[in-house]
């Protein structure tokens, strides 16, 4: 007799190349019966054996307990129905996936980590293999053994497939409520709300953060850059939150006091040109106030095309005025301009003359009938009211500024 007959199978010619041999399949589908009898005997083992060998399985709350239970006996079952249907016929990868974890619902993605769920098939696997020589023929066991270990390959790409989507999902939803956010922050439409959504991407609120702005990085994609920015921002102690707005990346850094120091560990991650960074607030509920500022400043950096990178926006203050931001004016005429009116109305008047005389101590003196270290010790006490020197180029045209505006608002009767 050909030894593709057996029990009752008979075939004359041999099965055609492609196509299961008969008594093959006659045989397989004897142990699928047999094993699909002890299908809910093995589950109730595997599930047991979890009890006992798998501590956290113990921690779970009892509904999702019963999920993984529905899992594992959604398995095992599945193996039957996958070891009996035909080779070419069986369900493979998304399919797979679908019939093993249909049952429960996507949150136990996040209850269960991948590594448990390892753990949880192959326990299932075991209790199967310790089982299969007292379920089938003993000439059927060997090829139940292979089928056992193909089923856990495939069960465990199929595992790692749900895990991935729901990394995805998860990723692409976190990448939204970012998005919301730091909106939100730009929008000044900071609320309780904002907070918690804050909270829920891992924001920790620790102490002063300030806003970084710059352009965004144009051949990357921007999950790339976000990551790296979070790693870099946490090598540093930092929070972070990220967003692409227009061409805009704009960054909120927590955990510093330090504005341009935090706004250092992740500047290299912005395309050429300016980097800018706002002031630190206290919270987050304040930090539209450091981007507004940050945003200001951008605009009008082009103004000072020698800036270091990053740069703070208190230093763009005058071209922030010339630019038309009205809070730089209004910082330059409350809190430049008049602290000199306050102190004593000399030191405008050195002030002016100093700069008339192109930076000379002597010929300011000599316009003002004063010695020249009456002049030096005036301007020391215009930076001890301001923290700007009229004898650094940078803070001589700040305070030229202040005086234009302050003069034209007419500060001096206001104040």
């Amino acid at each position: 007799m050909p030894e593709w007959e057996d029990e009752g199978v008979t075939a004359t010619t041999p099965p055609k190349q492609g196509q299961e041999d008969p008594a093959a399949r006659a045989r397989r589908l004897r142990s699928a019966e047999a094993l699909q009898r002890a299908a809910g005997r093995l589950a109730t083992s595997a599930t047991a054996r979890m009890d006992t060998s798998m501590r956290w399985f113990g921690q779970l709350t009892a509904e999702d307990r019963s999920w993984v239970g529905l899992i594992v006996q959604a398995g095992i079952r599945g193996f039957t129905q996958w070891y009996g249907g035909a080779p070419g016929t069986r369900v493979e990868g998304a399919g797979l996936a679908a019939s093993v974890f249909g049952a429960a619902p996507r949150a136990l993605a996040g209850i269960i980590t991948l590594r448990q769920t390892v753990d949880l098939i192959r326990l299932s696997i075991e209790v199967v293999e310790e089982n299969v020589d007292d379920l089938v023929e003993p000439e059927d066991a060997p090829d139940v053994h292979r089928a056992v270990s193909r089923y856990a390959r495939e069960v465990a790409f199929a595992t790692a497939e749900v895990y991935a989507r729901a990394a995805e999902q998860r990723g692409a939803w976190d990448a939204r409520l970012e998005a919301l956010v730091v909106d939100a922050v730009l929008r000044a439409e900071t609320d309780e709300s904002l907070l918690s959504r804050a909270s829920a991407l891992g924001w920790g609120g620790r102490g002063s953060l300030t806003v970084v702005l710059g352009s965004a990085p144009a051949r990357r994609a921007e999950t790339d850059v976000f990551d790296d920015v979070r790693r870099l921002a946490h090598a540093s102690g930092l929070d972070a939150l990220c967003a692409i707005q227009g061409e805009l990346l704009v960054v909120v850094l927590g955990g510093s006091s330090d504005a341009r120091a935090a706004a250092g560990s992740v500047a290299d991650l912005f395309d050429p040109g300016p980097v800018v960074v706002g002031p630190v607030a206290d919270d987050l509920a304040g930090a539209h106030v450091s981007a507004r500022a940050a945003l200001a400043a951008h605009r009008a950096a082009g103004g000072w095309p020698e800036a270091p990178r990053p740069v703070l926006s208190s230093e763009l203050l005058p071209e922030r005025a010339l630019a038309g931001d009205e809070d730089a004016r209004a910082f330059l005429v409350r809190d430049v301009f008049g602290p000199l009116v306050g102190a004593r109305a000399t030191l405008i008047e050195t002030l002016s003359a100093y700069f008339g005389a192109g930076g000379s101590l002597e010929a300011a003196a000599r316009q003002l009938y004063v010695h020249p270290n009456t002049v030096r010790y005036r301007l020391r006490q215009v930076a001890d009211l301001t923290g700007y020197a009229a004898t650094r180029p940078r803070d001589a045209l700040t305070l030229q500024i202040a005086l234009m505006l302050g003069r034209l608002a007419g500060a001096t009767e206001e104040l």
